[in-house]
């Protein structure tokens, strides 16, 4: 790896750890700039995970004040993120590449229009909110389902977590966004493990997201808050969906 491609990864995983801190979506920053600097998707894929998960662990300790009186949702959800992520993570290794570049477009876009409607889906949250909604078989089954999603690809997972949890759960914003992080800190966690297990990773690409992330996510805790989040969000989102149209169109 060369000086100038270790330095814009490390500079992309800095502007991901800042995103990751004002808006979400971090991954759509990162994994595009590896495949443009011509990393084959799949390891560029589990490499940028592993990168990213040292973040998701970070996010959990400023937030285990919230996580208190939570064991027993943990200990509900847990095992469905676990398992989930497990899917996710074989899938990707067992199913061949052309697979995955098929999935991965509408995978972005997907992950983009989340990250676009994210206001509004907190706002709907917040309105529909109700502690006597505990429609727990649901909320596991969503979890297993978005476990195999962050196993698989990731983009975007906490917004559908986040989601799930305030509707069903009967919690504040701020607890809910506690057991969220957890939750995807357990999807990233054991798809890494997995992915290190069985697979070729590049720990040049880990190391350099995960020093970036941590120092972005640090400046972005800091100062990112005083931008404007919808300038933010509307760019990451405008950019989301041309890489996705641009993937789909050279993976054909």
């Amino acid at each position: 790896m060369s000086f100038g491609t270790a330095f814009i990864i490390f500079l992309t995983g800095i502007v991901a750890g800042m995103v990751n801190a004002v808006a979400g979506g971090g991954s759509l920053v990162t994994f595009p700039v590896l495949l443009a600097l011509g990393y084959p998707p799949v390891l560029a894929n589990v490499s940028n995970n592993i990168g990213l998960t040292p973040g998701t662990f970070s996010s959990v300790m400023i937030y285990r004040r919230e996580l208190e009186g939570q064991r027993k949702t943990f200990f509900l959800l847990g095992p469905a993120s676990i398992v989930g992520s497990v899917t996710g993570a074989l899938l990707l290794l067992a199913l061949p590449e052309s697979v995955f570049k098929a999935a991965v477009p509408p995978l972005i876009a997907l992950a983009s229009v989340l990250l676009a409607l994210q206001p509004r889906i907190r706002k709907w949250v917040v309105r529909k909110n109700h502690p006597d909604l505990h429609h727990k078989i649901i909320l596991v089954i969503g979890v297993y389902l978005t476990g195999i999603y962050g196993g698989y690809f990731g983009a975007a997972q906490g917004v559908i977590l986040i989601t799930l949890l305030a509707i069903v759960l009967g919690e504040s914003m701020q607890r809910v966004n506690a057991m969220k992080n957890l939750l995807a800190l357990a999807i990233n966690a054991i798809a890494s493990v997995y992915f290190i297990v069985f697979t070729n990773i590049s720990w040049s690409i880990v190391l350099l997201v995960s020093i970036g992330t941590a120092v972005g996510s640090q400046i972005g805790a800091r100062y990112g808050r005083k931008l404007p989040d919808a300038t933010l969000r509307r760019c990451i989102v405008v950019v989301g969906i041309a890489i996705a149209i641009y993937l789909g169109v050279i993976w054909r």
